[in-house]
This record gives structure tokens, sequence and C-alpha cells, in this order.
């Protein structure tokens, strides 16, 4: 099975490297170079089966799987034009919710769901804190984006969440660090928060280890 659905990763990734290629551009007829639908197809086929290992069959497994194809979206976004675009995390957000929601109601993890949506509601607000402190540091679109890791990484454990975010942070800082010794960013340069943060989440999950059935 995890084949199958490796297969059907690589037959989506070019897809997914075309709507991230028409975003980064704000071109309806923007083309993604062959590198990019390479790299988005093997990826999306190591996360596809990784998030079915992860869940099982069952309604929460659609959110993980969701995420996963918004995400490599949602970072090569950002980290061509430095935005985290509304089409894909409002949708994603959407998917996820009633994902969790289907499962509560099929298997009865009303806890989780619980879970998830004030640690969804905790991460959009202390976000949101820290942009209005520091709108230069973190946009809103990492703000929203938060709030749906929040609401993910929250539905498997507070604990998960806080690996995530802290994974980020640090995968972040590393890069900076890198970017700043190899003289390719300066001090006051931008940069992309949210891919750091999607890597920590799939670190985070993954190191987690499967979510067993109640």
């Amino acid at each position: 099975m995890f084949l199958l659905l490796a297969g059907v990763g690589l037959l989506t990734g070019p897809w997914l490297a075309l709507v991230a290629a028409r975003l980064a551009l704000r071109d309806r007829t923007g083309r993604p170079s062959r590198a990019a639908v390479v790299l988005t197809s093997v990826l999306f086929a190591a996360l596809l089966p990784g998030a079915v290992a992860l869940t099982g069959p069952r309604p929460a497994t659609a959110a993980l799987v969701w995420l996963a194809g918004a995400a490599l979206v949602l970072g090569v976004v950002d980290l061509a034009s430095h935005r985290l675009p509304d089409v894909v995390t409002y949708p994603a957000t959407a998917v996820c919710g009633t994902a969790l929601v289907a499962d509560a109601a099929l298997l009865g993890t009303w806890a989780a769901l619980l879970r998830a949506v004030l640690a969804a509601a905790a991460a959009f607000g202390l976000a949101a804190l820290g942009a209005a402190v520091s709108p230069d540091g973190l946009g809103f679109g990492d703000v929203k984006l938060l709030g749906l890791l929040g609401l993910v990484l929250g539905w498997v454990g507070w604990g998960v969440l806080l690996a995530g975010v802290f994974t980020g942070l640090l995968c972040g800082a590393l890069a900076s660090l890198l970017l700043l010794a190899t003289r390719r960013a300066g001090w006051r340069t931008a940069l992309p928060f949210g891919p750091p943060l999607l890597v920590g989440a799939a670190v985070a999950v993954a190191v987690a280890g499967p979510v067993p059935l109640p």
C-alpha cells in the first residue's frame, strides 16, 4: 500500500509544483522549473505514505495528508516571494478542521479535537501578539500558518506542538547563520519564516511516531 501511495505522491507532485509556481509568480501561465517538479514530487512521495503510516485508516489522516501538500506549496511560495497565500492556508485550515471533527464524531476523539482547537487558538494568539510587537519579524501570513500548525500538531499533542515550533525556530536560526556565514544575506535581510516552521512541524510529527486508534 505504501508503494502505491508513494506513486500517487509522485504523480501529484508536478501539480503541486505548478500551483506553487503560479502563486509565487502571481501568473496563471507560470511554469515550475524541472528541478522544482522533481523535488516536489519526491518530497510528496515521501510525505503521503508517511502521513498514512502515522495515523492509519481514519478521518484525521486526511488532515495530515492535506497539510503535507499545502506545506510544500506554501514553502515554495514563501521562499520565492515571502508570501503565504490565503488561498492555500484557509482551505487547508478548513479541510484539516473538518477531518478532525469527522474523526471525533466517528472515533470519539473529542478530547484530541478540543486540544487541537485550544492549541490553534493559543498558537494564533501568541503569534498575532508577536506580529503586533514586531511586524517586521513576523508577518500575518506566518500568524495564520501557526494557527494551522497549532490545529494539527495540537491534535497529536501539546508536546508535539511545542517541539514543532522549537524545531522550526532552530532551523530558521541555523539557516540564517549559514546565509550570513556564506554572505548570501545580511543582518537586516528579511528571511521567510514559513519553511523553517513547516520543517519543524514535519520533524516533530515524525519523531512523535504513530497515533494509535482509540
